[in-house]
Parts: structure tokens; C-alpha cells; sequence
């Protein structure tokens, strides 16, 4: 549905002119510089451009998206009504980084700075035409104090929904005001926070509603983890007593329960606390008091910044948010540089969610990182794998290219000759030691695990429509078969066969050759 605001610009070009001159928000730049998508998946229309090559975007739930030429981006309205709104009362609010967090005094002065130097530069009868805009949309006058603290609610929202990519490289627009970005920590413990309150303010109800639920307990607990209350034992002793019976293989919550419990230095929880298991059991309240001091110290604290931040992730997984996951595993990726165990460890928590395309830009970065030629075969194997699963063919087939220049399989043997020149040159002596590292790979379960992968894109590459790359793959991967030990051969035998038949009813015009009845 339309916002009736943005349907009266369409309908009004008197309007219209006003808010393009001097508001900046014009509905005959309503395109964007370069592609771009929200991580979500959601729908996003530009309606209107600046003219410094910002765009305006409505999302699928209405909100208004601020999209700047310089890579940042954020929202800035929960409606069209509400962005016109800030952007025609509140003096370019939000394009400058003001927030609540600045006084009356000095918001209100920074506004007025801003104003006065548009009054000065290009538009002296701002007030006026501030006036007829705001009469033609019938919009109210709002104080740029109030309008303020709405751009910064709103601003907070950005994530995780609304997460802007650039299309090509998939990498997230930065906040248009920092203090938009809600802290990981924060915005992971929020449901988990949220029930908390309600256990503590509820009866049983409250209580067997977020109990009862791993994924809720496992917030809950984490909640109060880190708002310690001695009221809160007999809500800790019935999370405890769940966890306990439930075993849901989430030791560390489990642990956590126990620990909280057991600080509190009760005899009567020495029984539960045992039953929680996997532990040294205390034997003494004195000591069930102490043991838990030191597993709190060790591993657990009250301060959530120093907890790791897969930690987080897990958590939002469990309690499946995978807008909040996707949305802080693309901004931790953007700022991972060249660190190995880290993007190692980022793209299969991507890939877990399904979003193969942002894993495969992390593995991406993985493989390049890479030193030795078995490690680089390996690497972009799995590379190939993640980019068929986002779809990506050509980008596959580069992949299984790098694993094929790794494993020496695509490079000319050396001839005679040459190896006596590089002698007689000396360069055979000087250059470095050659990479040995993957000599076996045919014989180990690389060799299977390439060849699965070109018999894979074969088959991905029949269902795209792309018999050239199909037919080329194949070519590889009948070498690979070839090279491979007999045992890796036998075990791919049914995807090789699907693999030739499907390639070799490209070349006949038929598809879907079933292998079992090419005897019949």
C-alpha cells in the first residue's frame, strides 16, 4: 500500500518541487548508483533521490531507508509520513550526527547552524516554504527535539532487517550515525532479557512459558548472567532443575545454571547442582559457594563484553533469528581483515543459516590466505562448493580451477630439457623449495572430495542450462575418476554415472537420463 504522503507528491507537482527544492527529496531521482539489496531478502523500492546521489527507499514493511552515495546507510522513518516528516522539520537531521544524547540546548543549536547557512546560501525563504509543505502534505509542526529522538529510535532499528548490501560485493553500507548500532551483546540478550523481567514480575505461568523452552531458557539464563539479584534463587533453581532434566547437549548453559545456583551457597541445592552433573560435586555449602566463585571467574563473569562473540551468534541461532545472525555475521565479516581462524570461523556459521553466498565470500578470503598447495586444493574445493550452492556457477568453476592449479593437475609436465636449462641457469638451485605438500592428494580424501565437487557443478551446471560448462567440467572430472584411488572411485560411482548420462543426453537433445535404464 502506498503512503498517502508519497501518493500526494505523485499526485501534486507543486508539492512535489517543494520537497525537492530546498528538502532534498526529489521523486524524479528515485535510482540508485549502483545495485543494491537488503541482506533479509526484502523487497526495497527507491522513491526518491538528493543531490549529493542519496536515495530514499521504502521497505516491505513501509519503513523509509536512507541510502548516501558514500557507502552508509539507515532508517529514518517508520513511514514515508514520519522520514518527510524529519527530513522538512528537522534541518537535515538525518544527514548530521546529532542524537538525543546531545542537550536541548545543543541540538536545537546545531539545527539552527545548519538552517542558517541553507537561509544564507540558497533558499532565504526556507521558513516559508518549510510552511506551505507542511500545510499541502497536512503535516504537523513537530519540535526538532521531538523529531530527534524519533530519527534515533528509528536509526536503531536498521538491524537486523534492514541491513543494506552492495549487490556485487555483499558487503554491508555502514551506519549513517554510529550510535545507531546497538551493541551484539545487546541485541542478543534482548528476548532473553525480556523474559527475564517477565519471570521475575509473573507467576507459574510466566515462569513454565520461557522455562520450558530450551532456546528461551538458554536467554534467560544468559540474562541472568549478567543481572545477578539474590531474589532471583528460586527462579534459578527451577532454570536449573529444567536444564538438568532436559539434556538438551548445551553443557555450558547447563553449567551456567549450576554456577548461578550454586553461588548463592545453599546445602539444599547440593543435590541439584549434583544432578546437573559433568562436574566435581561440593560436598558442603561452604564449598558449593566457592566452587561456583571459581567456575563463574573462569568462565562466565557478569560483563558481556568480554564474552566471545560466537557466543552471541549461537545464542540467536538457538532461539532462530536468522535476520539477527545474518545481519552481525555480515558486519563482523566486513571487519575481518586477513585473519584466517576467524574468517574460518564465520563462514560455516553462514552457511548454517543458508546464506551460501556471504560463506563463500569469507571462504573467499580463507582460501587466499592459504599457504601450502594442499591447503589451497582443500580450501577452494569447499570454495566451489559453497559458490554452486549460492547459485554462482562461473564463479565455481574458477574455484575448481585454483584446486586443479594446486593439485598440478592442470600444469604441463615439465619437459627434459627445460629441467636441464633451469640447471645449467642456476634457477633451480635459487628458487624456493617446491610445494610437495598435495603429491598424495589422489590418494587421500582430497581426491575424492574434488572430483565429488566437478561431478556436482556437472550436474548444477545440466540443470542451469549451461551444457558448455557442463561438458567441460565433465572433461575434468573424468581425469579426476581416472586418478583417484579405487576406493574414492567406487564411492562416487552413482554421482558419476548420474554425471555422464546427464552430459551425454546434452549432446542427444534428451534430459534426465535415468543410468539404470541405459541397458534396456
Amino acid at each position: 500500500m502506498i503512503d498517502r504522503t508519497l501518493a500526494l507528491l505523485r499526485q501534486r507537482p507543486d508539492l512535489a518541487e517543494l520537497a525537492a527544492f530546498p528538502f532534498d527529496f526529489d521523486i524524479n531521482r528515485a535510482y540508485h548508483g549502483e545495485d543494491v539489496h537488503l541482506a533479509s531478502g526484502a523487497s526495497l523500492e527507491p522513491v526518491a533521490g538528493d543531490d549529493t546521489g542519496g536515495t530514499y527507499f521504502v521497505c516491505a514493511d513501509g519503513a523509509v531507508l536512507y541510502a548516501s552515495s558514500e557507502g552508509e546507510a539507515g532508517l529514518i522513518g517508520e513511514t514515508v509520513t514520519e522520514a518527510l516528516e524529519i527530513i522538512i522539520g528537522g534541518g537535515g537531521l538525518h544527514r548530521m550526527e546529532i542524537g538525543p544524547c546531545l542537550d536541548e540546548k545543543q541540538l536545537l543549536a546545531e539545527i539552527r547552524e545548519e538552517e542558517d547557512e541553507m537561509r544564507a546560501s540558497y533558499a532565504p525563504d526556507l521558513d516559508a516554504r518549510r510552511a506551505a509543505l507542511l500545510d499541502g502534505l497536512g503535516l504537523p509542526r513537530r519540535s526538532p527535539v521531538e523529531l530527534a529522538f524519533r530519527l534515533d529510535a528509528v536509526a536503531r532499528r536498521t538491524d537486523p532487517d534492514h541491513v543494506l548490501l552492495n549487490s556485487t560485493e555483499l558487503m554491508a553500507y555502514q551506519y549513517l550515525d554510529e550510535r545507531a548500532r546497538v551493541p551484539l551483546p545487546d541485541a542478543a540478550l534482548a528476548p532473553g532479557r525480556a523474559d527475564l523481567e517477565r519471570m521475575r514480575n509473573g507467576g507459574p505461568a510466566a515462569w513454565e512459558d520461557a522455562g520450558s523452552d530450551p532456546a528461551r531458557r538458554a536467554g534467560v539464563l544468559r540474562a541472568a548472567q549478567f543481572d545477578r539479584r539474590a531474589d532471583d534463587l528460586p527462579l534459578l533453581r527451577h532454570l536449573l532443575e529444567r536444564e538438568a532434566a532436559g539434556r538438551t547437549g548445551h553443557f555450558r548453559e547447563r553449567r551456567l545454571a549450576a554456577v548461578l545456583v550454586g553461588l548463592h551457597g545453599h546445602a539444599e541445592d547440593l543435590p541439584l547442582v549434583r544432578a546437573a552433573g559433568d562436574h566435581l560435586p561440593p560436598s558442603s555449602a561452604s564449598e558449593l559457594a566457592e566452587w561456583a566463585r571459581q567456575e563463574d571467574t573462569a568462565d562466565f563473569g557478569q560483563d558481556p563484553a568480554t564474552e566471545d562473540e560466537f557466543i552471541w551468534i549461537a545464542l540467536g541461532r538457538r532461539q532462530g533469528r536468522t535476520e539477527f545472525v545474518r545481519a552481525a555475521l555480515i558486519r563482523m565479516l566486513d571487519d575481518t581483515g586477513p585473519k584466517a581462524e576467524r574468517l574460518a570461523a564465520l563462514s560455516p556459521e553462514l552457511e548454517l543459516i543458508g546464506d551460501h553466498a556471504q560463506a563463500a565470500r569469507a571462504h573467499h578470503n580463507f582460501a587466499s590466505l592459504q599457504d601450502t598447495a594442499w591447503d589451497r586444493a582443500a580450501a577452494c574445493s569447499k570454495l566451489a562448493e559453497l559458490h554452486r550452492l549460492a547459485g554462482d556457477l562461473r564463479s565455481a568453476r574458477r574455484a575448481l580451477e585454483r584446486v586443479r592449479s594446486a593439485i598440478g593437475l592442470d600444469a604441463p609436465a615439465a619437459r627434459p630439457q627445460d629441467r636441464q636449462l633451469a640447471l645449467d641457469l642456476g634457477s633451480a638451485a635459487e628458487g624456493p623449495a617446491p610445494d610437495t605438500s598435495a603429491a598424495e592428494w589422489h590418494r587421500r580424501g582430497l581426491g575424492r572430495r574434488i572430483t565429488e565437487q566437478h561431478l556436482e557443478l556437472v550436474l548444477a551446471a545440466v540443470e542451469a542450462g549451461r551444457p558448455e560448462l557442463a561438458e567441460e567440467t565433465m572433461a575434468h572430472g573424468k581425469v579426476l575418476l581416472k586418478t583417484i584411488a579405487k576406493e574414492s572411485r567406487r564411492s562416487l560411482s552413482e554421482l558419476s554415472s548420474r554425471a555422464k548420462w546427464e552430459v551425454a543426453a546434452l549432446r542427444t537433445g534428451r534430459s534426465g537420463v535415468d543410468p539404470a535404464q541405459s541397458s534396456k
